[in-house]
């Protein structure tokens, strides 16, 4: 059993671990040197459209991911730092329930395809949503999910583009009624998911069926989603 979770925008600077990415075995090396390559061939004015923020930034953000065979390390669950990652609380994990996530979880990542929390990745910024990356990687993350026996979808519709569901996959929303119209939780669900995982993690949960004794701000199960009625 896998769960799937997004990466988070913002990113730690942390190189806790000194290997650098090129000394690593990560299984999808050949698919990020294509990326890089890729990379080498957009112009400078291009970056901004492509990395969403300032020249000077996007210029900063372009060089350190054309460089990143050459960057030093630290486990992805370092890296992110988004509310999702604040939530989760990895800190707080004993040693046995680090190994529960390390295990059956993936973290999507643009960049990356989809790692593990204990896989070491530099630091780095490249949205799924750029240079068609979702499809870049769609064939390869599909092929590594096909064969478990369920995967927990909690992904946001980017990412959910960057690889075809089969029939062992449960895509788990997280919705607010209010006034009687539901919508997306959006950017509120992100608190709600990374207690989730904390949840998961602390429970060691391996079915759906456990998951109606998890409840946060409101948030409940409803044996197909989680919502929040306002």
């Amino acid at each position: 059993m896998k769960y799937l979770i997004p990466p988070s925008e913002g990113k730690s600077k942390i190189q806790s671990n000194k290997i650098k990415f090129e000394d690593t075995d990560f299984i999808y090396s050949d698919h990020i040197k294509q990326i890089v390559t890729l990379l080498e061939l957009i112009d400078e004015e291009d970056l901004t459209s492509i990395y969403g923020t300032s020249e000077e930034k996007s210029l900063a953000f372009h060089r350190q991911n054309q460089d990143i065979f050459n960057s030093y390390c630290a486990h992805a669950i370092e890296r992110y730092t988004g509310i999702v990652y604040k939530n989760l609380n990895w800190e707080s994990f004993s040693n046995t329930e680090k190994t529960f996530m390390d295990k059956h979880f993936y973290i999507f990542s643009g960049l990356f395809g989809m790692v593990t929390p204990l896989t070491l990745i530099p630091e780095y910024k490249l949205k799924m949503n750029v240079l068609s990356l979702d499809h870049h990687w769609k064939d390869v993350i599909t092929e590594t999910l096909k064969d478990e026996d369920l995967v927990i979808d909690l992904l946001p519709q980017v990412h959910r583009k960057a690889y075809n569901a089969g029939e062992n996959v449960k895509k788990i929303d997280f919705f607010v009624i209010k006034k009687g119209k539901k919508s997306s939780a959006g950017h509120f669900g992100k608190a709600v998911k990374g207690q989730l995982v904390n949840y998961i993690v602390k429970n060691k949960v391996t079915s759906i069926d456990n998951f109606d004794g998890f409840e946060f701000d409101g948030f409940k199960w409803d044996g197909e989603i989680f919502i929040k009625e306002n």
